[in-house]
């Protein structure tokens, strides 16, 4: 047993460490040792085998999940795009969706809701527990999303009645993405009420 190989034929163990070639054949015939410690050979095994490995299956999801995961990131995505333009006759400027700070609240709400459902269909069990039952935070997250969103929609900067400034591109694909978030796991409340 060395560090380093010394020649033709030494080969290297999972413990890190290099064997003669004589005692490969011995290696083969007799089985590891049971330690319960960490070796790179048996982890591969157990990655697999195991609930923690990551495999991305959309079949994970429902259809509320389907259009919510997917809006939430329209939503996000479009938070980086113009939402309002002003012309100044020589040019024109815009802000993107973050010119309002609490729409900040709708970016780590809408990357929290993407990042939890995308590991919800890749993993078999999540590596940790929701305080509230999903359905339940779910619509909590995508309420705010839509209230904020339609907010930062109707108050562009300047005002109201401040003419001159336009809504651009990504304030329509914002509304429409929160609003397309919300609707889906807004329904089972509503109609749990009308009974």
């Amino acid at each position: 047993m060395s560090d380093v190989s010394n020649g033709p034929g030494w080969w290297q163990a999972s413990d890190g460490k290099w064997y003669p070639p004589e005692q490969a054949a011995e290696a083969a015939s007799t089985p590891p040792p049971s330690s319960g410690g960490y070796t790179p050979a048996s982890s591969g095994a157990a990655a697999k085998s195991g609930g923690s490995s990551f495999s991305f299956d959309i079949k994970r999801w429902s259809q509320v999940e389907r259009i919510t995961a997917i809006a939430s990131l329209v939503l996000f995505i479009s938070l980086f795009l113009p939402w309002f333009t002003y012309d100044y006759g020589y040019g024109s400027v815009s802000v993107d969706g973050l010119w309002h700070a609490y729409m900040y609240i709708v970016f780590i709400l809408a990357l929290a809701i993407v990042v939890h459902l995308v590991l919800k269909a890749g993993m078999k069990t999540l590596p940790y527990k929701l305080p509230l039952p999903e359905a339940q935070l779910l619509l909590f997250a995508t309420g705010v999303n839509a209230v904020l969103t339609v907010i930062a929609f109707l108050l562009k900067p300047g005002g109201i009645g401040f003419s001159g400034i336009g809504w651009g591109f990504g304030s329509f694909v914002g509304l429409i993405a929160a609003l397309v978030a919300a609707f889906p796991t807004a329904m089972p409340a509503i109609k749990a009420r009308k009974m």
